[in-house]
């Protein structure tokens, strides 16, 4: 009877060291495959970050873009506009011009 109980004791922890021995080998295998699918989360994020970053960067660009050209077409027209007044006003100007001209050759005279 000693010897079964042994033998009963002796194949239990048997048992258990196979039961801990497979449980050890799984938790292992879950820890790996853990630490992949967390390496490919991150990888995922950092394109998912970098391609929202050139996203960014080209909406920048187009607006600034956008803007310079507003820029230049209001500094075309504001330039248009005094170039028309300067036109406007160029034969009142030379005529002014030419009669104080006048007006001082004949103070010389």
């Amino acid at each position: 009877m000693k010897t079964e109980v042994l033998k009963s004791i002796r194949a239990t922890e048997e048992e258990y060291q196979s039961r801990i021995s497979t449980v050890m080998a799984e938790r292992k295998r879950n820890l790996s495959d853990s630490e992949l699918e967390a390496g490919n989360i991150v990888m995922k994020a950092t394109a998912n970050a970098d391609e929202y970053k050139k996203m960014r960067l080209a909406e920048a660009r187009q607006q600034a873009e956008r803007k310079h050209a507003e820029i230049v077409r209001e500094g075309e027209r504001k330039a248009a506009d005094l170039k028309a007044k300067g036109s406007n006003n160029l034969n009142p100007a030379v005529e002014l011009l030419v009669s104080r001209f006048k007006e001082k050759l004949h103070v010389f005279a």
